[in-house]
């Protein structure tokens, strides 16, 4: 778990610890350090708690006047037992509501495992971003047949063409722009 680094190659476009907007404005992180673990196991000193004890997260790119935001994940989301929705909810996805944003794009592929429960933070976290939308990107199949078995894809889209495994090829803009062409022909 140690060797999962966040995406590093958009660090040149936005830096989270250096926005005064973000959550994690200020952050000074020391790559010497592993401090943080997921269930025991190690991880790399980019990540960025949550308060969640299985879920990290690294916000890869904000632009708060397109309202789009890219966040990369890692660890067992778990609704069950941590209630992480919530958690993530409160302290990431509320502040950067606040902030204008209201298309999120989710990075799953690290995510190891998802316990769910009920949808209400959920349909809450769509009702905040009104106009926009919330699309979670290349999430591991069996990922994705669990949020659908907790009704979670009635909120957030996902599957299908947004299995995008070249992101990283993509410039942040250009990454939006797809994604968001993608999620657009599904609302039409």
């Amino acid at each position: 778990m140690h060797q999962i680094e966040p995406y590093y190659n958009w660090l040149k476009y936005y830096d989270p610890a250096a926005d005064e907007r973000s959550p994690f404005h200020g952050k000074e992180y020391n790559h010497d350090v592993y401090s943080e673990t997921i269930y025991g196991y190690y991880i790399d000193p980019a990540w960025d708690s949550i308060g969640s004890e299985t879920l990290y997260v690294k916000i890869l790119y904000a632009d708060y006047a397109q309202g789009f935001t890219v966040i990369e994940f890692i660890g067992e989301w778990n609704d069950t037992l941590n209630n992480d929705i919530m958690t993530l909810k409160r302290n990431l996805l509320e502040v950067m509501v606040n902030e204008g944003i209201n298309k999120f794009i989710l990075i799953g592929e690290n995510i190891l495992n998802f316990h769910g429960s009920d949808d209400s933070y959920y349909e809450e976290w769509f009702e905040d971003v009104e106009d926009g939308w919330i699309a979670a990107v290349s999430f591991p199949d069996f990922i994705l047949d669990e949020f659908k078995k907790y009704h979670i894809d009635t909120y957030v889209n996902m599957g299908g063409t947004l299995q995008i495994p070249h992101w990283r090829t993509l410039q942040p803009l250009n990454f939006f722009d797809l994604v968001d062409s993608l999620v657009q022909r599904r609302l039409n």
